[in-house]
């Protein structure tokens, strides 16, 4: 009687994010199998054959670089505002002083 095969346990995951990494990586494993031993279908080869091609690594390598841009245009707008604020105060405290405050009518 042929035995079956035994999967290696996997300790529990702690995030939904995690639990979908893993369901993830059972399924690369299991079409990884097919593709070894040729029973792989067709849609499942050149699923591997795309993500695997050239092209697709420069469509990844500029989604990077847009990220990396839009990640540089949102600090560049926390810092502009930043030195909005710090331009508002710096001319706050040079009112305070040049004098001209409300106490002015108390020397009067």
């Amino acid at each position: 009687m042929a035995q079956a095969k035994k999967t290696p346990r996997r300790r529990p995951v702690q995030s939904v994010e995690a639990r979908a990494n893993q369901i993830v990586a059972l399924a690369y494993d299991r079409v990884e199998e097919r593709i070894r031993n040729g029973t792989a279908s067709a849609q499942e080869l050149v699923y591997f054959l795309r993500i695997g091609s050239i092209r697709e690594q420069e469509e990844l390598e500029m989604l990077e670089l847009k990220k990396a841009e839009t990640a540089a245009k949102t600090e560049a707008m926390k810092a502009a505002a930043r030195s909005d604020e710090a331009y508002a105060e710096a001319l706050a405290a040079f009112k305070s002083y040049k004098g001209s405050s409300d106490d002015d009518d108390y020397y009067e």
